[in-house]
């Protein structure tokens, strides 16, 4: 190599540290690849998706050709160096360019390619897997052999190195990803796909209405006055029964005789011919099934009766789409009326309120695991009927007892929550 001057050797050297840090780089790159998106591109036509798809099926083959032709260039680059600093200054040339090649290689060869190639994967990988393709082929022979002895080692150790690497993401994983798109997904949608995501965990316990609310139709009633009731009712359908709720005998469609009611030709022969028999679901439902059962069953609402059969309170099909788009209206009246804000920042709470509605409507955590309602969590909580002037602190959130009625937590004071060292102290 003493024909070739020192300037066409730095040349040589220069074009293996780009070759170093092309191979550094796209490791980097193809391994740091979000592969959902990926396989979304993938999809779509995007050649070098589909080329760095197929390249990472076998990591374990492109690990191998990636590491191949990095150790050759970097030999290559160490034995260049060598003999440049040799016919430079001898052996302290030598010693000059093992020096200046550590810290060459350290940045120009790998920290730089790596930090770009993690920064811009895309940009990096997919003309990178163009290029790996057909060289896997060239060295198929060579690669297959070194894969073949790693492979067989981790075997030894029980490593399955045919593992899909593209596993399925769990619950929890899902909602993390969702919740870390806030730049891509509008704030709307995001709150949307959490809630198709928390179907899974919220059940018709959760959003029915409670049996003491539930507005419907007393047959036992004088007809005049059920005739009055189905002209003056604001529901499209609702459930009838005979003196109360626990002997429901159906659900009652009204748009079917609505021309009848207001012609003044409805009978109560007609009424009870167009009664549908009731729907029952158990308390523990989980609203995903409930979702599926309303849509094959061809139900808009349901009664939820507990572990005996009795009836506990009624679940509408809006109710369940609510927890997936948000209320249909604007009016905040199904809060108001349980929630009432102070000028001292506490709130008036009725105790028949559900947690699970205060904690969306004041962006509170108050746990809604156990007692659905602020009645049941603070007779939870004391595990007796408190007095009017009691106070407790649950969840970090002072709650003063204002009103008993009927053995029950009729009115209560919630203040905002304290900070940390508050409730300590």
């Amino acid at each position: 190599m003493d024909e070739y001057s020192i300037g066409a050797l730095f040349i040589v050297l220069l074009i293996l540290f780009f070759l170093s840090a092309f191979f550094s780089g796209s490791e980097t790159a193809l391994m740091a690849l979000n592969r959902y998106r990926l396989r979304h591109l993938a999809n779509d036509g995007h050649r070098g998706a589909k080329q760095a798809q197929k390249l990472l099926e076998k990591p374990d083959r492109l690990i191998g050709l990636i590491l191949l032709g990095n150790n050759v260039v970097n030999i290559l680059i160490a034995q260049l160096a060598a003999y440049i600093g040799y016919r430079w200054h001898g052996e302290l040339g030598i010693f000059i360019a093992t020096l200046i090649l550590i810290f060459a290689i350290l940045i120009f060869a790998e920290l730089a390619p790596k930090t770009l190639a993690a920064v811009h994967s895309e940009k990096v990988a997919f003309p990178a897997a163009m290029i790996y393709t057909p060289l896997m082929y060239i060295t198929f022979p060579f690669v297959w052999f070194v894969n073949l002895i790693a492979n067989s080692l981790l075997n030894l150790f029980g490593v399955d190195v045919k593992e899909n690497p593209l596993t399925s993401l769990t619950h929890d994983e899902l909602r993390t990803v969702v919740n870390d798109e806030g730049t891509t997904i509008s704030n709307e949608h995001q709150q949307m796909l959490l809630g198709v995501l928390d179907l899974e965990k919220i059940t018709a316990e959760d959003i029915m209405i409670p049996k003491n609310e539930i507005i419907g139709i007393d047959l036992e009633e004088e007809w005049e006055d059920i005739v009055t009731q189905l002209k003056n009712i604001s529901y499209t359908r609702v459930p009838v029964y005979r003196n109360s709720i626990d002997n429901v005998v159906g659900f009652l469609h009204l748009r079917k005789f609505i021309l009848k009611i207001l012609d003044k030709d409805l009978e109560r022969e007609d009424l009870e011919k167009v009664i549908r028999e009731p729907y029952f679901i158990p308390e523990g439902t989980h609203l995903k099934k409930l979702l599926f059962e309303f849509q094959e069953k061809k139900r808009r609402l349901s009664l939820v009766v507990d572990e005996f059969g009795d009836i506990q309170g009624m679940v509408t099909l809006e109710d369940l789409l609510e927890e997936i788009v948000g209320e249909f209206t604007n009016d905040p009246a199904s809060y108001d009326v349980e929630i009432h804000p102070q000028k001292d920042g506490t709130f008036l709470v009725d105790g028949s309120s559900h947690v699970r509605d205060i904690n969306k409507a004041l962006t509170w955590q108050l746990h809604a695991d156990g007692p659905k309602t602020i009645n049941g969590l603070i007779l939870e909580h004391m595990q007796s009927i408190p007095k009017p002037g009691t106070s407790v602190l649950i969840d970090g959130y002072p709650i003063e007892v204002v009103q008993i009625q009927n053995n029950a937590v009729r009115t209560v004071r919630i203040s905002p929550r304290l900070a940390q060292h508050e409730q300590v102290a």
